[in-house]
């Protein structure tokens, strides 16, 4: 388990690009920022919080979430999606076509009670936005089976991960649950090749990883106070790059994205184009 990169509040949505730079966000301090593998850092945007979601887009730049969705790049910003009755988006994911899903909150993060059920949203290359599920009290990570034909989304209220199965007609249907985590919350979560899902379990302090039909593989311990999120990179697609906040072997390092290795190689999350 390799420290990375370390000095921030909380660190969410790591991406890795083809050539190892990982891209993450700084939920609580705010900011998207860039390590390379010569360990230097730059920023990216700075100051924005709220930032759950992130990936690389194929023209450049980077899509990110917070109280609206956009399209950074050095020479602009484009909103992709803005609702006035949303607090802010969340986690997001691309698929093969390049359409990003991503899910809405419409209760600040720290309301526990009487939450308002959030919603998930597909945009698409042509700008359209279309409504796919809702009534998700607090949706998080989000993700693919390999063939694209179950979408799994992370409900952190209740302690499951849901599935959705893919309709002949396009509509995500057959909602269900997938599995429950041991521990803490389900956060972030990560698909590999054999359709296991990698899900972060925040205070529950580890990953959790599920088999196709829901049991539990393994969990894995992280030193952290909170694990938010992961995602799969390297030339073997077997680095598992882990996003965390209070590191508890070095509590003066805060949050820190951490490195191992797995087994089986994972999905890496397709461009965006829209």
């Amino acid at each position: 388990m390799e420290m990375v990169v370390w000095g921030y509040g909380l660190i969410e949505a790591p991406r890795v690009t083809a050539t190892g730079q990982i891209y993450f966000s700084d939920v609580f301090n705010g900011g998207v920022y860039c390590w390379s593998p010569d360990n230097t850092v730059e920023t990216i945007i700075p100051k924005r919080r709220g930032i759950g979601g992130l990936a690389l887009h194929q023209n450049g730049g980077i899509v990110v979430t917070g109280k609206t969705v956009i399209h950074q790049t050095p020479a602009e910003t484009r909103t992709l999606l803005a609702l006035d009755d949303v607090v802010g988006f969340n986690d997001l994911m691309t698929d093969r076509a390049g359409r990003v899903y991503v899910s809405s909150l419409r209760s600040s993060a720290l309301e526990m009670n009487e939450r308002i059920p959030g919603d998930t949203w597909r945009i698409e290359q042509d700008g359209q936005k279309t409504l796919i599920y809702d009534n998700v009290s607090f949706p998080n990570g989000i993700g693919f089976s390999p063939n694209e034909r179950i979408l799994y989304q992370s409900n952190y209220d209740a302690g499951v991960i849901l599935a959705h199965d893919l309709a002949d007609d396009g509509r995500w249907v057959n909602r269900r649950v997938f599995a429950s985590v041991p521990r803490g919350n389900p956060d972030g979560l990560a698909v590999d090749d054999q359709g296991q899902v990698w899900v972060a379990l925040g205070s529950g302090g580890g990953l959790a990883c599920f088999q196709p039909d829901g049991q539990i593989a393994q969990v894995l311990d992280i030193p952290a106070t909170f694990v938010a999120s992961l995602c799969f990179g390297g030339d073997d697609h077997r680095d598992l790059y882990i996003a965390t906040a209070g590191n508890t072997v070095s509590p003066e390092r805060g949050g820190v994205l951490f490195r191992t290795r797995s087994d089986v190689p994972g999905l890496i999350a397709p461009l965006a184009s829209v």
